[in-house]
């Protein structure tokens, strides 16, 4: 197989939230850490090359669109979920060492997929991802304000067997509940009648809570899921006396590629274009030198 053609990498300015600097890194570097940070090192080959593609795709994107939301002055992203997680370069010189197949395997699936991004009607995509499905992805608007074609929910079955967050359960008081979702005392009573009792009003296509009633209160599956501090929107409950258990499936948004469903697709051989566009629906993978020539005076 020939090798991908050199390109001019552009850089991105990393604000380390720990030490307060701005570590300022070629693109693939920045590839690198996000991979190492945001994927374990034990997932396929194919999985992490994926990653890499949709890390470098997010990194890409907020470098054309000069966007700078979330990030300090003088940063274009910083090193949380709030952007991407990411290992600085100090952090991936101790991995070398502490872990040096670890680090291989990062290194490799960022220079397997060097400049590769993903793209939607010549621009780079937002390329999300999570950690676990219920079993499907999620459509954007969902969970976010906005509907994006490339974004739509799809059955992804892999998680329920592999991931260790495919499922949690958890117990709290009914009060809490309750109280969490900002519930009056006086709107629950002393009698858990039919009204006041919790119940789902609508499901969104991706099986996740879309409208929940509380008491008199209807709260969205994202907001309830933020009150609550559960891993997913995908859940379900069960009263027992004064107390009630939460059944919740999957971990994180659930819009984009799944991590563990990545990994799924890999073990039985996909490799990482399929996966992406599998998660991606209609996108194309384009090198961004391609891109840059388009527009040069945005990179």
């Amino acid at each position: 197989m020939e090798e991908a053609p050199a390109y001019t990498q552009p850089s991105i300015k990393v604000y380390l939230s720990e030490t307060g600097e701005i570590e300022k890194v070629p693109l693939e570097a920045y590839v690198e850490g996000v991979v190492a940070a945001e994927m374990p090192s034990a997932f396929q080959p194919a999985a992490l090359e994926a990653q890499a593609v949709a890390a470098r795709t997010f990194a890409v994107r907020r470098l054309w669109m000069n966007d700078h939301a979330g990030a300090p002055k003088g940063a274009d992203v910083t090193d949380t979920e709030a952007h991407q997680v990411y290992r600085s370069l100090q952090e991936m010189k101790r991995l070398k060492l502490d872990d040096a197949e670890g680090w291989r395997k990062t290194k490799e699936a960022a220079e397997k997929t060097a400049g590769e991004i993903l793209v939607y009607e010549g621009e780079p995509i937002q390329a999300l991802f999570f950690s676990t499905s219920n079993g499907y992805t999620e459509n954007s608007e969902e969970a976010f304000s906005t509907r994006l074609p490339y974004l739509r929910s799809v059955a992804s079955p892999w998680d329920k067997v592999d991931s260790p967050r495919a499922k949690e359960t958890i117990k709290m008081k009914l009060a809490d509940f309750y109280a969490k979702l900002g519930i009056e005392a006086q709107t629950v009573g002393k009698r858990e009648g039919e009204r006041q009792s919790p119940r789902v009003l609508e499901w969104t296509q991706g099986r996740r809570v879309k409208t929940l009633l509380a008491g008199d209160r209807k709260l969205s599956g994202v907001e309830a899921r933020r009150r609550l501090g559960l891993r997913s929107a995908s859940f379900e409950w069960r009263k027992e006396g004064d107390s009630i258990q939460i059944t919740v499936y999957g971990s994180g948004h659930g819009v984009g590629m799944s991590q563990w469903g990545a990994e799924g697709m890999a073990r039985a051989g996909k490799d990482s274009r399929q996966i992406l566009k599998y998660y991606y629906k209609g996108v194309s993978i384009e090198q961004v030198s391609k891109l840059a020539k388009r527009a040069e005076n945005r990179l």
